[in-house]
């Protein structure tokens, strides 16, 4: 999965994005959110929560009391070290009736938006915790790449209908027909690039195969467009989050001219990958599937729990209290996800590695040593349980992170900030799974 384990409008997301979200109620634009704003922030700096929550709303208290919003700031400060000052602040628009202030705050290890809503009233009706965006560092092209080869133009998945979604087809230059592959996001509300600080490891993957001769198709996911929770019915679960989007897509390339209709693959990153057996049975036409650091059958809570220990072990060894704190961020990010979409994955995660058995699709299974949100232990249970089919491809990179991009010893999250593209090998590793299938 693709991110620390945090929630937006009630799904769980994993935690190494630093988001932590509430969507904004009705309110009134404020002419002063940025003082207020920074003034929020100041005070969470000094260690006052109290004061910091006392302008929350009903809704955002109830997700972010003060006693939880000082064990955020504690999450934050061992992950990215110590506070040392306010960079800056901006205000975006006005959306529905909020004033959305970005205050930029440097930490030792990396410099993070506090990003807040604030309305008329004064009252604070959306919190956020990010990546400060990587605007000064540009999107390095990739040396595999070779851009003369292809061209970009807009697509919609569901185009017209009530979750219609932008994204990107590339398309290699010449007659076709052309082998293609849709790209199915993590965790999260991500961009069509699956955009992670600096990083843009769907647009290297689309360019890196449409170099190759493979069109690719990206997206916006649903939960980026349409962030509204008065738009989703309450027992949503990942079938709507992203499966059905993930076959929409699917069919947006079967009506699309110069592709071959017969080699239409589908692949998933982190959620995305764990999600991808049931992207296959519901779609068997799908010519090929392809899993990039999907987790494996264990149960969500176990996935949670491995992924805070492990974060939290970075700061130093696991204490009682440590343990505590854990389990009480466990509880409240179980909490705050629909019971609809926790059960659902309750049901079809001990099943997943069952239904990929029964899948006539080949698979290419792809997974990262370093990798400490899908782990190694997750890429053997899916080989474990399919290695009686030989139409299974398993790849396993030694040195390689949740992005598919290199690195050295114990990964971090703080590793995500750094520039960096999806390694050749995996790109060539797709794009040979494709083209001898």
């Amino acid at each position: 999965m693709m991110n620390r384990f945090v929630t937006t409008m009630g799904r769980i997301i994993l935690m190494t994005m630093m988001c932590v979200e509430v969507l904004p109620s009705a309110s009134y634009a404020k002419p002063s959110a940025t003082q207020q704003a920074e003034g929020i922030v100041d005070s969470m700096a000094k260690g006052d929560f109290a004061s910091a929550t006392k302008d929350f709303d009903a809704t955002v208290k109830a997700a972010m009391s003060a006693e939880r919003l000082g064990q955020t700031w504690s999450q934050l400060t061992a992950q990215f070290g110590a506070f040392k000052s306010r960079t800056g602040s901006r205000e975006v628009q006005v959306v529905a009736g909020f004033q959305t202030v970005y205050v930029t705050c440097q930490f030792e290890k990396a410099s993070l938006d506090i990003v807040l809503s604030i309305g008329g009233s004064g009252q604070v009706g959306g919190l956020q915790i990010i990546p400060t965006p990587s605007a000064e560092v540009p999107y390095k092209l990739p040396s595999y790449v070779h851009k003369e080869r292809f061209e970009e133009y807009p697509a919609f998945v569901n185009k017209g209908g009530e979750w219609e979604l932008p994204g990107t087809l590339t398309i290699p230059k010449g007659e076709g027909p052309f082998p293609a592959v849709v790209l199915v996001h993590g965790s999260g509300p991500g961009d069509r690039d699956q955009t992670l600080g600096p990083n843009k490891p769907f647009k290297d993957i689309a360019w890196g195969l449409a170099s190759r001769g493979v069109v690719v198709l990206r997206y916006e996911k649903r939960t980026k467009v349409y962030k509204d929770p008065a738009k989703w019915d309450k027992n949503y679960t990942v079938k709507e989050e992203v499966i059905d989007d993930a076959l929409a897509a699917v069919e947006v390339l079967r009506q699309s001219q110069g592709i071959d209709q017969k080699r239409i693959y589908v692949l998933g990153h982190s959620m995305g990958g764990t999600l991808i057996p049931r992207i296959g049975k519901a779609d068997p036409k799908i010519a090929g599937l392809i899993m990039m650091a999907g987790c494996g059958t264990r149960p969500l809570e176990d996935v949670l729990l491995r992924q805070l220990t492990y974060i939290a072990s970075l700061s130093g060894p696991i204490t009682d209290d440590t343990k505590k704190k854990i389990d009480k961020e466990i509880q409240s990010h179980m909490k705050r996800a629909p019971a609809s979409y926790l059960q659902d994955l309750r049901d079809y995660i001990p099943a997943a590695a069952e239904m990929a058995k029964s899948l006539k699709q080949p698979m290419l299974i792809m997974q990262g040593a370093r990798d400490y949100q899908a782990i190694e232990a997750d890429f053997n249970i899916w080989k474990d349980v399919l290695s009686s089919r030989t139409d299974v491809t398993f790849k396993l990179y030694p040195d390689l992170n949740h992005l598919f991009m290199t690195g050295t010893g114990m990964a971090t999250p703080a590793e995500y900030e750094k520039p960096g593209s999806v390694v050749q090998t995996a790109i060539d590793d797709i794009a040979s799974f494709i083209v001898a299938h």
